[in-house]
């Protein structure tokens, strides 16, 4: 935007001289659109302490354990948001009373509404689970949970609560260049909370790099949506997960390495999904399959004999999705993947694009060994449980609570 503003500038200067006043004065009236920085992130500065209401502690006790989260507002379909609501709904079902609060959202007007949109998007399946459209509706809970970088700044300065947590499902930092919002999204690994970390890269580069005190959860897959299918053809057909508006996901590596696979195999047939891909030069055959519905997705895995996942942060949910479907996830090697994959249940490849072709074309050649991959892919997808996830996570925060309540003497009167 700045830059635009200035050719603008420059613009109607030099038109100013030719005397095009008509001209100038409608530009005049854009150069004075600003961006209003210090507002957009004004609650970074806002350290005002929301204090602790010593009476609602007092009267809770003898009650459930209750958890605020703070969640940043959603559109239809975000992988974080369905994580988020995944362990809500599991917390619920083991005893904890939890209530979930928009962080700077404008989308609902009333909390009834938020709840039906939540409902039909997103599977809140616990009608006791309450929801609120903003953070200003928060009271007192024995534990508060940031759920994204900018939320923990609200949670920073909201004291009433016995414990601060920060469920943290990838190192938010690494979303921007290296600038104001990288530095933003780190700070808030220095606020003191306890991280309920997605994976061990995670909770380790946390606890080492910012000395926070962590507990790490693992990844399963959703039983109703993800189940093994039979391939219906013989056609060599690969999956990529394709998210160019994603700079994590790596998508002009994979193009790349896909663009070379099928100039060796032409006869492979290349299936995108995640975004629309129409706009990009692709040269070789290949499906446009876009943003894909949930219910889609585990056979669109199965027709395929590799779904190349690439991650430059976090691993995301779908290995597992691809194993618990029948085909193989082909991922990048680091320890950002290898605390749930390797190569006994996925094939592990380099961030090179020539490599990630050979190895792909390798496996095609080598059909017994990618079908003993297979096998051991969908065995391992079945051995990992989100209920079993959920109660180390419910350990983590009875926990925290427990021993914050028990150091602080103003908790004990």
């Amino acid at each position: 935007m700045a830059k635009i503003i200035t050719l603008i500038k420059k613009t109607y200067r030099c038109l100013r001289k030719k005397g095009i006043n008509g001209i100038i004065e409608k530009i005049d009236n854009v150069s004075q659109t600003k961006t209003d920085v210090i507002g957009f992130y004004d609650y970074i500065m806002d350290v005002t302490p929301i204090p602790f209401d010593e009476e609602a502690y007092n009267n809770a006790k003898g009650g459930p354990v209750t958890l605020n989260w703070v969640i940043p507002e959603m559109g239809i379909g975000s992988g974080g948001h369905i994580n988020i609501f995944r362990f809500v709904n599991n917390l619920q079902e083991l005893g904890i009373k939890n209530r979930m609060y928009i962080f700077k959202g404008n989308s609902w007007d009333t909390n009834e509404s938020l709840k039906k949109f939540l409902i039909e998007n997103y599977e809140i399946y616990n009608s006791d689970i309450e929801v609120y459209t903003d953070v200003s509706y928060m009271e007192f809970a024995h534990g508060t949970v940031a759920t994204s970088w900018n939320t923990a700044y609200y949670v920073r300065k909201f004291n009433n609560t016995i414990s601060k947590f920060y469920f943290v499902q990838d190192f938010e930092p690494y979303f921007f260049a290296m600038g104001s919002e990288y530095m933003f999204a780190e700070n808030t690994y220095k606020f003191g909370f306890r991280g309920l970390t997605a994976g061990d890269w995670l909770k380790n580069k946390l606890e080492k790099e910012y000395g926070m005190e962590t507990t790490s959860f693992g990844f399963s897959y959703d039983r109703d949506l993800y189940t093994e299918k039979e391939k219906r053809d013989n056609v060599k057909r690969l999956f990529f997960y394709a998210r160019p508006v994603t700079a994590r996901r790596a998508f002009e590596l994979g193009l790349l390495a896909l663009n070379e696979i099928t100039k060796r195999m032409p006869e492979i047939e290349v299936v995108f999904a995640g975004w629309d891909v129409s706009n990009y030069e692709i040269p070789f055959v290949h499906l446009n399959g876009g943003s894909v519905k949930l219910d889609a997705l585990s056979d669109l895995y199965a027709q395929c004999d590799m779904c190349l996942v690439l991650s430059n942060t976090n691993l995301s949910l779908l290995p597992l999705e691809v194993m618990a479907s029948n085909s193989v996830a082909v991922c990048t090697k680091g320890e950002n993947s290898e605390w749930l994959v390797n190569n006994e249940n996925s094939i592990m490849v380099d961030f090179d694009p020539v490599a990630i072709a050979d190895t792909i074309i390798y496996y095609y050649n080598h059909p017994d060994e990618l079908e003993s991959i297979r096998k051991k892919g969908v065995e391992f997808a079945h051995n990992t449980s989100w209920e079993k996830e959920a109660k180390k996570v419910y350990d983590a925060v009875m926990k925290g609570i427990r021993e914050d309540e028990e150091k602080c003497p103003d908790f004990r009167r």
